[in-house]
């Protein structure tokens, strides 16, 4: 497949967005000026100041002398820079490839795209309707190569499509600033009577390279194609992305769920063959106004079955708002893993944690109460109970070590102990009354101590003597006394965790 470039051109970048912003100023010739050298300078002008011969790079108070009317607004640094990102972004409706051309273009690698619109004509067609709605000016051409369309956008004449193979014939009429040269280029070439592409451009090369330097042949041969010019696009594509380009605006939640299906569907093709799954997607809407609507959805383990990932997505389309409708869908899948290879059972039994049915489940409990909710942890090599276990967020991680059931473990664990208020025997005793949180408990059953060290390794400190006790109503609870009993001493208690 051929490539093919698309040249976006806004001869009025900055003062058409002030008039987007101030239509007051429709009929007002208006200038945007920066100071320099003791003097204000014109950056950019609005279509009524050029209409009376005013320009870019003319002095503020020589441009009043024309037009006494003139209105003066402060130059925006990077203003245009932002103005051309925000453009691109929205032009990725049209292709996945889109880049920025400062000071005022843009740059579409549409290798594969105008099909989608009915063909290459009604392509550009629908980009200049949309800017012009928007309120911006432009002329955009399509060509083979970046610098062939970069050329016919801004000096071509004729016609803005250049058929495959046809860019020398299309670049011959042109002016040598049409090539990008530097500035200097394309006066020498002037005084040289060489005022059009076409009166050097079967010259022989190395006179030209020896009269005007290496630049010359280098800007002609990527205009050609014969030397390959790549782009930066403002949002590099994701490997494992679908596009669906709607005929009609969609603005109901059926046909959103249609197009979200079919573009699951195409993706999760592509995963299985590939033996991959996702862990985190997105699912974007660009909209008639400009704005993108946008889900996104996360597994626990990798992914490729597209109805589970429906299921995943259908509860938060109803949050995708398509206001005057929506042009676009996109599919991306952000993280992606391998999907080990798993051994068919032929008889039922339980798979534990490598079960598919357990990793859905969970997708779809964090799906509607959030992931934050779910946790898993393994057993840690600590002797302090909260440092025992550590948290993972995966289904396939393997535990270093074995849970110790020795001895039973509060089925709540309290990340920082509480203290408490004990009435207790000495000098080994179980507490007889504690008090949580206001509350006065009566001890009925106790077990213990059980003495946890402390971790002299990490840090200096007394050991600590664990209890088991139930109260009067049957709850049990996990207390410790920290240190040694010192007679005539306060001596400290605490709560570290509840039993079912």
């Amino acid at each position: 497949m051929p490539k093919r470039f698309v040249s976006i051109w806004f001869h009025h970048l900055v003062t058409d967005w002030l008039l987007i912003r101030r239509p007051v100023l429709r009929e007002i010739p208006f200038v945007m000026a920066t100071p320099e050298k003791g003097r204000m300078v014109i950056t950019a002008a609005s279509r009524i100041a050029e209409a009376a011969s005013i320009d870019k790079g003319m002095v503020v108070a020589d441009a009043r002398a024309l037009v006494a009317s003139l209105q003066v607004f402060d130059h925006q640094a990077g203003r245009a820079e932002r103005l051309l990102k925000a453009l691109a972004e929205w032009s990725m409706r049209y292709t996945p490839l889109a880049a920025i051309d400062p000071p005022d273009g843009l740059i579409l690698d549409v290798s594969g795209c105008p099909h989608l619109w009915g063909g290459e004509r009604p392509y550009l067609s629908d980009i200049t309707t949309h800017l012009k709605n928007a309120g911006y000016g432009t002329r955009v051409a399509m060509a083979d190569t970046i610098g062939c369309a970069w050329a016919i956008a801004r000096f071509g004449q004729v016609q803005s499509i250049i058929e495959n193979g046809k860019q020398a014939g299309a670049l011959c009429p042109l002016p040598p600033a049409a090539l990008r040269l530097p500035p200097d280029l394309p006066t020498r070439l002037h005084k040289q009577g060489l005022s059009k592409i076409v009166h050097f451009m079967n010259m022989p090369r190395a006179a030209l390279r020896r009269r005007f330097g290496p630049e010359l042949l280098y800007k002609l041969d990527q205009a050609m194609g014969l030397e390959e010019e790549t782009m930066k696009p403002v949002q590099p594509v994701a490997p494992y992305q679908e596009r669906l380009p709607c005929l009609e605006p969609m603005v109901t939640a059926t046909g959103i769920e249609i197009a979200l299906q079919r573009l699951l569907d195409a993706l999760c093709c592509r995963l299985q063959q590939e033996e991959k799954g996702l862990r985190a997607a997105s699912f974007k809407g660009y909209r008639l106004d400009g704005k993108t609507v946008q889900i996104e959805i996360g597994t626990h383990c990798p992914s490729c079955n597209a109805r589970h990932l429906f299921k995943l997505f259908e509860p938060r389309i109803a949050g995708m708002e398509p206001g005057p409708g929506i042009e676009l869908f996109m599919l991306e899948a952000s993280k992606l893993e391998t999907v080990p290879a798993a051994q068919h059972i032929l008889w039922a039994g339980s798979g534990g944690l490598t079960t598919t049915g357990l990793s859905e489940l969970l997708d779809r409990l964090a799906n509607r109460v959030g992931s934050q909710t779910i946790h898993r942890y393994l057993p840690d090599e600590h002797y302090w109970p909260e440092r025992s276990l550590r948290a993972t967020t995966t289904l396939h991680e393997k535990p270093a070590l074995t849970w110790q059931t020795e001895r039973p473990r509060p089925t709540r664990l309290l990340v920082n102990p509480a203290h408490i208020e004990v009435t207790a025997p000495v000098p080994d005793y179980p507490p007889m009354l504690f008090r949580y949180q206001g509350n006065l408990h009566t001890i009925k059953k106790a077990d213990g101590p059980e003495r946890i060290e402390a971790e002299w390794w990490l840090e200096e400190g007394p050991h600590r003597d664990y209890y088991q006790v139930e109260d009067e109503e049957g709850r049990r609870y996990w207390l410790f006394r920290l240190g040694h009993y010192t007679a005539g001493k306060p001596h400290q208690w605490f709560i570290h965790g509840f039993f079912a």
